[in-house]
């Protein structure tokens, strides 16, 4: 190699992320997940072994997914093929499956196709290379951030087995971020820096479990850092401070995809914060999803839900409530129309709950499916027309307002569901003031059916 060559090598080099080049090229190297790579674990087992399994790594951004592929490649004897599910179409897959048939067949060689971001590939991009996973031609290895279950196919899912990966650990945390500053050959070695106690505690806790944006803090700080120190004293210290590490990295990007699995724990997070009448989480949920960049008016349509679905008429004025601080955020917008929607949240947490509502229309749904289209009763059926009128429609019917307290016991329900109860109210709320009107009224339903039957006895 000469100079020129070398130059160039070294130029390339350095152009590479710092996340890129401290990528483990190895299973000694790889830190973290000692369930599934730690000695005598399924994963190492496998490699070590050379029977790699069809496997979906599920796990959040950044916790060594594509990583443990690469070391798969690195270390079994398989003809190893990357597709990244962004990128590639059915055609690409195609284009796999036939190399796949050339590999075995002229070098008896299995292929180990790792597929990036699985879950952005479509039924018909599944379906293309399921067959070729059932029959062995390809081992599967895929990576997501998205609950398998909701993302990959039945077929295919049931074809892999699911591993699950944790974001690293605080401590995982450090020991990387220290080997990127120690190491002269692929880290930031040459440049004599360290982090002090408190720089790598906030970056650690900046990264939030993932470590390509816990190295690519850690190369934009040094960077910063030594720009810095070159323009004004080169003699001076390398030791990076917070206040370093602050200016250079100063927002923590949350970890959020509004269309996945984080979406979805944050949103249950709030409910169910609001469920068990805690204002305090319910408005730190409502902070983090609004942070993130979740849809406001998607938090206030559930809000809404929520106030019928868990408020009912413990308190009818929840549902109110929601509504205005829906109207109220469409008026004001961001960031003003914040307030509004944490004045509903408190509202819906500290105010009497019932899910009776709720329950009634589940079970109404259920009882409709089970007996099909019951006839209206004829007493409470519409006479427009004189012939409507002579086939019984209406008769009998008796107007509530013309007796006392606008109450008279009649029957409203198809005869085979005479006497169901559906609505159950509670003693919370408002809805013990409507328990005690219906409780009252059915005494006198009840006793006029009592009153027919005899009379027909």
């Amino acid at each position: 190699m000469d100079l020129f060559e070398h130059q160039a090598q070294k130029a390339a080099q350095s152009s590479i992320p710092l996340a890129e080049r401290m990528r483990p090229k190895c299973l000694d190297e790889f830190v973290g997940q000692n369930n599934i790579v730690g000695r005598g674990a399924l994963i190492r087992n496998a490699i070590e072994k050379d029977r790699i399994f069809s496997m979906i790594l599920w796990g959040p951004p950044g916790c060594g997914k594509t990583t443990l592929a690469g070391i798969i490649a690195q270390e079994t004897r398989s003809h190893f093929v990357q597709l990244s599910a962004v990128l590639s179409g059915v055609k690409d897959i195609r284009t796999v499956i036939e190399d796949a048939k050339n590999q075995q067949r002229l070098y008896r060689k299995r292929t180990i196709l790792f597929v990036d971001e699985i879950h952005r590939f479509n039924k018909a991009q599944q379906d293309a290379f399921l067959q070729h996973v059932e029959n062995g031609l390809i081992t599967l290895i895929g990576a997501t951030t998205e609950n398998p279950s909701f993302e990959v196919i039945p077929p295919l899912l049931s074809r892999c087995r699911v591993i699950t990966l944790t974001s690293v650990s605080p401590d995982e945390m450090a020991v990387i971020l220290d080997r990127a500053v120690k190491d002269k050959d692929r880290g930031l070695g040459k440049m004599n820096l360290d982090l002090s106690r408190e720089a790598l505690l906030h970056l650690i806790e900046i990264a939030d479990g993932d470590v390509r944006t816990a190295l690519n803090g850690l190369e934009i700080t040094a960077s910063v850092f030594i720009s810095e120190r070159e323009t004004s004293d080169s003699d001076s210290s390398r030791h990076i401070m917070l206040q370093d590490l602050e200016n250079a990295f100063q927002k923590k990007a949350l970890r959020y995809d509004k269309s996945g699995d984080e979406h979805y724990n944050l949103i249950s997070a709030f409910h169910k914060s609001l469920r068990g009448s805690d204002p305090d989480a319910a408005l730190y949920w409502l902070g983090r999803m609004l942070s993130a960049g979740e849809d406001p008016f998607y938090i206030a349509r559930r809000m809404v839900r929520f106030a019928s679905e868990d408020g009912g008429n413990a308190d009818p004025y929840a549902l109110q409530v929601a509504m205005s601080a829906m109207e109220a955020y469409r008026f004001l917008g961001l960031p003003e129309g914040e307030l509004s929607l944490a004045q509903a949240a408190v509202y819906l947490a500290t105010a009497p709950k019932s899910n009776s509502i709720y329950t009634a229309y589940n079970t109404v749904k259920k009882v409709i499916e089970h007996t099909g289209t019951l006839p209206v009763p004829l007493h409470i059926r519409n006479a427009p027309t004189n012939l409507m009128k002579n086939l019984g429609y209406g008769k009998d019917y008796k107007y509530a307002h013309d007796y006392k307290g606008g109450y008279v016991p009649q029957e409203h329900l198809p005869e085979k569901l005479h006497g169901r109860i559906f609505y159950s109210p509670t003693e919370r709320g408002y809805e013990k003031i409507v328990k005690q009107r219906l409780d009252g009224w059915r005494k006198m339903k009840s006793a006029q059916r009592s009153r027919f039957k005899s009379e027909i006895s």
